[in-house]
């Protein structure tokens, strides 16, 4: 049976060319790349080049890139080492309700800390309006954070506007761009962002690496404590292989990056149009024209996406509910919620995240498959009646 991976919005394949650019530094080149002889100084230089390639991904400096264990550290170190550097009595932090766990986690612990966290809701779209964050501003307000692009049904929040809005207001702004980096055009400079997070295993590159980016002149207090590495930033012996990986990755993206756009859009857009058309009672959430190439989100109603999801998996297809980092936790999800979805609409929605290695034969047999399974589900539904049955 051959397997379809529609889930790349939770983690990518590793591209072939980045598990090369890797394997000299954990077999030859594995010096500690803050040690003056030899092998450390052919470590160092392959962090320089990474440092070099995805620094070029975002048109930002090379000395504003931190390298970090991931989004998630990246996202903390930014939003905690902002709030923990100001001299402020009072602070005030705005974001949104649709963040990812590592943003909305951070944020309910300096709630716990005694600082006051607006959360901005979105529309029926999953957009936030830059208005109500400007609205949220407060005179004690040190920090906004948006996400990029959404990780549950890929919406494009409009960081230009809101980054306009915080620099006038001389506000620190902070954007997790896990989910956009590589599969749209990142400028740290049209979006005037302060800090912004990528993961490395988001756009092929290796698991357990990623980067934050620092603007130049932001104060910032480290997560971590120790040495002096990335410029006392983030403390450790640096993940020498997986940064040489990352690096590779953004330069992969880097040059496929319109090239990537459009042929996502075009697998994602047979995908969808070959599922309204085939399958019924089914909508797609958020916004059809703000959103990152290769994800969509449906609502099939009367089924559970749980029992979608696995009765896909044992055809050989996979796909998600939502945020893999969500993943077993008996709430709905938090975004689609935010979004206006009914809890009963919320968990029979499924996410597609289409990526580097799938194609139109990728989604043609998915298409052939899906509307016995959706029809499975349905007839143990107490409230499910077919077209068919509706016929008669």
């Amino acid at each position: 049976m051959k397997r379809i991976y529609f889930d790349n919005n939770a983690t990518t394949p590793l591209a072939p060319e980045a598990f090369e650019a890797m394997r000299p530094y954990m077999l030859e080149d594995y010096g500690n790349a803050s040690s003056i002889h030899w092998y450390g100084q052919r470590a160092k230089a392959g962090v320089e080049k990474a440092r070099e390639q995805v620094a070029r991904l975002m048109n930002a400096r090379t000395s504003e890139i931190v390298f970090t264990s991931g989004g998630t550290e990246s996202d903390n170190t930014a939003i905690l080492g902002i709030v923990e550097a100001s001299r402020a009595e009072k602070k005030h932090v705005v974001t949104t309700s649709i963040e990812h766990p590592a943003v909305l986690s951070t944020a309910k612990l300096l709630e716990r800390r005694g600082v006051s966290v607006t959360y901005v809701r979105v529309g029926s779209a999953g957009v936030v309006d830059p208005g109500d964050v400007a609205n949220a501003l407060r005179p004690e307000t040190i920090l906004i954070s948006v996400m990029h692009a959404n990780n549950e049904l890929g919406t494009i929040q409009p960081l230009e506007e809101i980054g306009r809005l915080a620099s006038e207001r001389d506000i620190y702004f902070h954007t997790d761009a896990v989910q956009s980096t590589g599969k749209i055009p990142v400028d740290v400079e049209k979006l005037r962002v302060d800090l912004l997070a990528l993961s490395a295993h988001k756009l092929n590159g290796p698991k357990g690496v990623g980067a934050l980016y620092v603007r130049k002149g932001t104060i910032l207090k480290p997560l971590l404590h120790g040495g002096h590495h990335e410029r006392d930033r983030r403390p450790g012996t640096e993940n020498v292989a997986g940064i040489v990986g990352l690096g590779a990755a953004a330069e992969i993206a880097c040059a496929h990056l319109n090239e990537e756009h459009g042929r996502l859009a075009a697998l994602r857009d047979r995908l969808e149009s070959g599922i309204l058309s085939q399958v019924p009672f089914v909508s797609i959430n958020g916004d059809r024209t703000y959103r990152v190439p290769g994800t969509t989100n449906l609502t099939f109603d009367y089924i559970e996406g749980e029992g979608f999801v696995i009765a896909m998996d044992l055809r050989g297809i996979a796909c998600s509910t939502g945020s893999a980092c969500s993943s077993g936790s008996v709430e709905p999800s938090h975004v689609l919620s935010a979004i206006g979805l009914k809890p009963e609409q919320a968990r029979a929605s499924i996410r597609f995240s289409l990526g580097r290695f799938n194609t139109d034969e990728d989604v043609d047999a998915a298409l052939r498959i899906m509307p016995a399974v959706v029809e499975q589900l349905r007839v143990v539904s107490p409230h499910y009646r077919s077209p068919v049955m509706s016929a008669k």
